[in-house]
This record gives structure tokens, sequence and C-alpha cells, in this order.
């Protein structure tokens, strides 16, 4: 069976979706999958991480030619994207639009879909998987040994609405409170005066680093499906979001959320910290619900 990923992975620091093209890309084989990248005869299903046109994928309108020659394909729409997410205007009717054509949508969180379908949407077939990842990189690692609580968060967009806010905040914090430390691992806005910013780095590197810290914070809003937050919980380090941090919140859970940057602070200065509740999944077990989704949903 032939399927065609409209995005090829990419090596290196990169967003999460990413994340998810690597690992369909490795592991659709040991289900049958033959995993393509361009057009050619035979496609049985088009596997679309984005819609738009770039040169990095194949946009729906190149998909939406291709079934009307070849109506038997099935395309599948994973949907991990809003309006919300970036303060855009026109990709949830992108979206929306996207859905009169896909077989079958994907959305990456409860919340992502609650969202979607709130607003309307036209695939009656849809379902959630949520992100794996990788727990021989993401895991629990040695304390640093500071005698200070030290706090970290990481991202690889610097768009505001990841909760820059929130991380000045926190910036000036811990330049007036010695006894705790903020690092900001990622793309950031060049702001920070207190701040130990480390330039973007993935995988086993990145999850050493995460690992050493005690608390980690996340001021992310109306985020999809976020992988920091599932990477922090991989490590078992206590995460707090924002209440309007969308599938960060899901994530987390609502007992580790924060209103505003005065609550954060309660919680920082308690140093209560508790574990979340949520377990993480590995990729393996990601794409094995994918491919039993796929299976019996749409062939």
């Amino acid at each position: 069976m032939k399927i065609l990923l409209n995005r090829k992975p990419i090596e290196g620091p990169w967003g999460g979706g990413n994340l998810v093209v690597k690992a369909l890309s490795e592991m659709l084989s040991q289900y049958g999958f033959e995993v393509v990248y361009q057009f050619s005869d035979n496609i049985d299903i088009i596997f679309m991480m984005d819609p738009r046109p770039s040169d990095l994928r194949i946009s729906i309108n190149e998909i939406i030619a291709y079934k009307k020659h070849n109506p038997a394909v099935k395309i599948v729409h994973r949907v991990n994207e809003c309006d919300a997410r970036k303060g855009t205007d026109g990709i949830d009717g992108l979206l929306r639009e996207c859905s009169s054509y896909t077989d079958m949508t994907i959305f990456v969180s409860n919340w992502m879909m609650k969202y979607h379908l709130d607003k309307g949407w036209n695939c009656q077939n849809h379902d959630v998987v949520i992100n794996g990842v990788d727990h021989d990189h993401f895991r629990p690692g040695e304390k640093i040994k500071n005698g200070k609580i030290n706090i970290v968060t990481h991202h690889w967009s610097n768009n505001m609405m990841k909760g820059f806010d929130i991380y000045d905040m926190i910036d000036e914090f811990v330049g007036k409170n010695n006894g705790y430390t903020f690092t900001y691992v990622g793309r950031d806005q060049g702001n920070f005066r207190n701040t130990h910013t480390i330039s973007p780095v993935f995988g086993e590197e990145l999850g050493r680093i995460l690992g050493t810290f005690d608390v980690y914070v996340s001021g992310s809003r109306f985020d999809p499906g976020p992988n920091h937050i599932l990477e922090s919980l991989a490590c078992q380090i206590p995460t707090y979001v924002h209440a309007e941090g969308g599938g960060a919140t899901e994530f987390a859970g609502l007992n580790h959320t924060f209103d505003n940057a005065s609550h954060l602070l309660d919680i920082l200065q308690a140093e209560n910290f508790s574990a979340n509740s949520m377990k993480t999944h590995s990729w393996k077990e990601c794409i094995e619900q994918y491919q039993r989704i796929i299976q019996r949903r749409l062939l």
C-alpha cells in the first residue's frame, strides 16, 4: 500500500510537525506501507500535514487535482493549526474548506478537535492522536545542584503567543530573587536580561538539558498539540501551563495551570511542585494509533 506524505522530513532542530513526519517516514513501512513524497501512480493514501503551498510540501490544490484523476485515493488530514495559535486570520477558514475534500481528519488533541468542530467541520470521519515522544532522549536526569529552583522552557518559534509576556515576567523575577534561575532553550526575542538562553537544539541533547531542571513553565496560548509539553512530561518535570494553553492545558492537567503572571509567581514561590498525571507514549505507539485508525476507519 502506497502512502504519500505531503512533506519531507528535515534534519536538525525544527517545529514539532517535523517529528511526526520523521516518525511516519521511519515506521510506516513496518505496517506494509510504501512511503513516498511525490505524486506517482497507484497512491492509496495521501497524508496531508499542512495544506498551504511551500517549498517543503505539496499543497491542497495539487492534492485535489491528483484526486480528480485518481478518485480512489483517500486523503487523511492531520490538523495541528488554528488562527488562535498565532493571532492570524484565515487559517481556520482554509482548514474548514479542506475538510470538504478530505476522507479523514486526525486532530492532535481533543482541544484542537473541539475548537474546529465548534466552528463547523465538513469531514465527519475524525479522531485524535496525540504525538509521541522519544523516551530514549526525553527522560528524568540528574538535577542541577546549585541550591536554587531552576526553571526552564523551550520553543522552536519565537512568536509572541508562545508566552513571552510570561517569560519576560520570569526574567524580571529571577533578577530580583537569587534563589531562582530561568533558562530558555530555542529561539527567543532578544529581550532577556537575567535568563540563560540556549540556541535551538533537539533530540538527545535537548532531552539531556531539560531533564536537569526542577520545574517547567509554558506561557503558550491556544497551542494545538504542543510537543514542548509532551517532552517536559516525559522528563517527569512538574509542568505548569497557562490556563488558555489549549492543548498544553489538556496535557498538563487543570491542576497545573496558572491564570496570569501573578498566579504563576505564587506557584513558583510556594515551591510545592507536584507531578503531572498524564503519561506520554512513544512514537512507536503513536504511529501504531495512526495505522489502526486508518485501517479501521478508512480502508
